[in-house]
């Protein structure tokens, strides 16, 4: 007789195979204290990403809203930058980097009511530079190398509509607005006690990024080629 089910050592109709058990059965899916690690897992991973990005916002990274047009075209009213807070320090500011900085000699002293006293321009003029123009038409020249800024100046707006020549002294820098028909920059500070000159201690750090309005998120173009047949010194020393 051909019986195709299995059966115990008593002769009886029993599959001796082991049942599978009930997911309440299993050890894995047992109630209990147990079931916290995972919340826990949950919790503490959630913490340490707050923490990391808390530490970034106060040690590596600045967001700023920019109010006036001084930046045109490169950034527009109402755009939000980021800021790499390690230039200067880790890293050395270099010419045509855009530059957040503390109002040096207040310079805002016309425009009241700002929500805070930082401004934004691009770094043309390191210590020990010569920076000149002849006036409207002109280049600007750096140590007597005429710089193309056709990349990145408003179009029709001359780099500089006056004349003037600053020698940028130790510990300090000289900055432009890519607007140059309105801005109130490093040219305009001539008796501020400093020559118009930023000090470096004042830098906060190098736009790197436009982050809103979402259509014009992008990575801040520095520029740095425009420079390249600048003699003197490429960069310069931290705080």
């Amino acid at each position: 007789m051909n019986d195709s089910h299995i059966v115990d050592v008593a002769g009886y109709g029993v599959d001796p195979r082991p049942r599978p058990r009930t997911l309440a059965e299993r050890p894995e899916h047992k109630s209990g204290p147990e079931d916290t690690s995972g919340v826990k897992d949950v919790v503490i991973s959630t913490l340490v990403v707050i923490v990391v990005m808390v530490l970034l916002r106060v040690f590596v990274l600045g967001i700023y809203k920019i109010p006036s047009g001084s930046m045109l075209d490169t950034i527009e009213i109402g755009d939000h930058v980021v800021t790499n807070k390690l230039d200067p320090g880790v890293f050395k500011l270099k010419r045509g980097d855009v530059i957040v900085f503390k109002d040096p000699a207040n310079w805002l002293r016309d425009q009241p009511g700002l929500e805070s006293d930082d401004l934004i321009k691009r770094l043309i003029g390191l210590p020990g530079d010569s920076v000149e123009c002849k006036g409207a038409g002109a280049p600007v020249t750096v140590n007597g190398v005429a710089v193309d800024e056709t990349s990145y100046i408003k179009p029709g707006v001359n780099p500089s509509n006056f004349a003037f020549k600053v020698n940028v002294t130790a510990g300090h820098l000289f900055v432009m607005g890519d607007n140059r028909s309105d801005s109130a920059d490093s040219r305009y500070h001539a008796d501020d006690g400093d020559g118009g000159l930023v000090p470096i201690s004042d830098v906060e750090g190098v736009a790197v990024l436009t982050i809103w309005p979402f259509a014009r998120f992008g990575v801040m173009k520095s520029h740095h080629e425009v420079f390249a047949a600048v003699p003197g010194v490429p960069s310069a020393p931290g705080k």
